[in-house]
């Protein structure tokens, strides 16, 4: 589940300082994990809290919405960097109420739900609730679920081709461009319609998980985001290789890392 906090990491040098190549180093100097890789985290441990309940046969879906929320908050206070204003703003308020805004921050911390749901529909509850959590507006659900939607079928073991009509069909996303015909221009997005199709035609033109990377930072824009989301998939789908799993584990705290690779604990009471 490391693929979003890889990108993250290689893409967080990039963000204000845009290139348009993909010939670069993987990890730069001033490389560090930001918001994408701790609310990565955040919907990570809300997910485990669902899937043991659901196990259980529980009820477990208002359990994971206050989860998301109590986890969101506690990785705000805990690992401070590269969170949006409002955003922080909102963690850092008592019994916050979610914001109407349609920012990307609902879409890079989606990867991993494909590894807890068991079908589609499942998948796509669960990823619009966690765009709910704090981002309460339709593009932000509707990039949240279509990001988690990609990793779902991807996971599932289907082809390049199926994911994108899938999620132009489900989600309204026109993917049918190219990341060469829109390099030259694209320049930084906050919003979720302006970051999730080029962050998923990184994924859909990629070739391995590196070169999804590199197809995500290559565009410019919101390079930390975009490779998070980029790499989020890529990494359901082929993998991190060992070698840049291992060089990327050594900018990640001890509790970052275990959330990623093992079962965490929970806030919920």
């Amino acid at each position: 589940m490391y693929g979003a906090a890889v990108g993250d990491i290689i893409g967080s040098i990039y963000e204000h300082h845009n290139i348009k190549t993909k010939d670069f180093p993987l990890f730069g100097e001033g490389c560090r994990f930001t918001d994408d890789t701790s609310m990565t985290c955040a919907v990570t441990n809300a997910l485990r809290v669902y899937a043991s309940l659901r196990d259980a046969g529980r009820p477990a879906v208002e359990a994971y919405k206050k989860e998301l929320q109590a986890q969101m908050r506690y990785y705000v206070r805990t690992y401070t960097h590269g969170y949006g204003k409002l955003f922080e703003q909102w963690a850092l308020t008592d019994n916050p109420e979610p914001l109407n805004i349609g920012y990307n921050g609902a879409a890079m911390r989606v990867s991993t739900v494909a590894y807890f749901t068991r079908t589609l529909s499942e998948c796509d509850l669960l990823a619009g609730l966690s765009a709910v959590a704090s981002h309460n507006n339709p593009e932000a659900v509707r990039g949240a679920r279509a990001v988690a939607c990609a990793g779902f079928l991807a996971l599932q073991g289907n082809s390049m081709e199926s994911i994108r009509r899938e999620v132009e069909e489900r989600y309204y996303y026109d993917l049918g461009f190219t990341l060469d015909s829109i390099r030259a221009d694209y320049k930084f997005e906050l919003s979720c319609q302006g970051a999730v199709p080029p962050a998923i035609v990184a994924f859909l033109e990629s070739t391995g998980f590196e070169d999804a990377v590199r197809n995500a930072i290559s565009i410019g824009g919101d390079s930390d985001t975009l490779a998070a989301i980029a790499g989020g998939l890529a990494g359901v789908k082929y993998g991190v290789p060992s070698d840049i799993l291992a060089k990327a584990l050594t900018f990640l705290p001890e509790e970052i890392t275990n959330c990623l690779r093992m079962p965490a604990g929970n806030i919920l009471e």
